[in-house]
């Protein structure tokens, strides 16, 4: 049985790998992960449609579609814009990923609390709800006035998942945020303004005692060897416990595409390229993703 990755979920509050065919398989923190990856990447699809030719795409692409499955993905996508006619309530709110790492942004309502698993969210609030088009307007309106970014850079995420603060600071810093929004003059005529519960993920993600990183894995190459011991998994990424005692994060959508084979006991040495950690003080401008 061939087993295609087509990277992370999580589905019920809980991470898993997804495969082609719709199988996923549970990952729970201290388990170990050892896996080679075999072939070429090849596209997934999109929209749960695979991709008409399967074509082969970059190693470090965290996309990791063709051009014509990824336009396909962006067609209906709430983020880019171009789905703007959806009727089904929205909700705004304020995702921290670090100190003074703060976004705004949307969702949809019957998703719940799924995208900001997906984002790396540490501690969240909602703001309010109402239908698309006032969401996206407040959202914009938000960021002008509380001065914070459309993205912030996975890379930033990462490095501050290492040394959290307190569970009562990183709460206050959104609470703030929270208060001057609500200062915020018009947005609540169109939204449903919402209070203020932080919600904290730390513990979904198993945060907790997480070393210092040093490094990431940067693509999966053919014959390429992952392993080491779950530590935890926040948005797309996976914190691993290498053999060498090195903590590594693998960006899970660098997988997508890669037909992944069980590493042997006499392989078991991770091979896959891994450049070093940044700070999440680094350069707040650098590539993010589109969130």
């Amino acid at each position: 049985m061939e087993w295609r990755c087509r990277g992370i979920t999580w589905s019920g509050g809980v991470p898993g790998l997804r495969w082609r065919g719709g199988r996923v398989s549970a990952l729970g923190y201290g388990q170990a992960l050892a896996f080679r990856a075999a072939g070429e990447r090849r596209c997934p699809g999109a929209r749960d449609n695979p991709c008409p030719v399967e074509a082969v795409v970059p190693g470090r692409a965290t996309g990791g579609r063709c051009p014509e499955c990824a336009r396909l993905d962006r067609a209906h996508s709430v983020a880019a814009d171009t789905f703007l006619d959806d009727p089904q309530p929205y909700r705004v709110y304020l995702a921290w990923f670090g100190p003074g790492m703060t976004k705004v942004g949307i969702t949809a309502e019957a998703r719940g609390e799924a995208r900001l698993l997906e984002q790396g969210a540490v501690t969240f609030s909602w703001l309010g709800r109402g239908p698309l088009m006032a969401a996206r307007r407040t959202e914009e309106v938000l960021r002008q006035a509380l001065g914070v970014p459309d993205r912030v850079a996975y890379e930033r995420k990462r490095a501050a998942r290492h040394a959290l603060p307190a569970v009562r600071d990183r709460a206050g810093e959104i609470g703030e945020l929270h208060r001057r929004a609500r200062e915020v003059g018009g947005w609540t005529e169109t939204l449903e303004p919402l209070e203020f519960v932080p919600r904290d993920h730390a513990e979904a993600f198993g945060l907790d005692g997480l070393p210092p990183l040093d490094g990431t894995v940067s693509e999966l190459v053919d014959g390429g060897v992952v392993t080491g011991r779950l530590l935890a998994a926040a948005g797309p990424d996976l914190h691993l416990l290498d053999p060498t005692g090195r903590c590594l994060a693998l960006d899970t959508r660098l997988m997508g595409g890669w037909v992944l084979q069980g590493a042997g006991e006499g392989e078991a040495a991770f091979s896959a390229p891994v450049t070093p950690a940044v700070t999440a003080a680094a350069d707040p401008t650098a590539q993010g993703e589109l969130f």
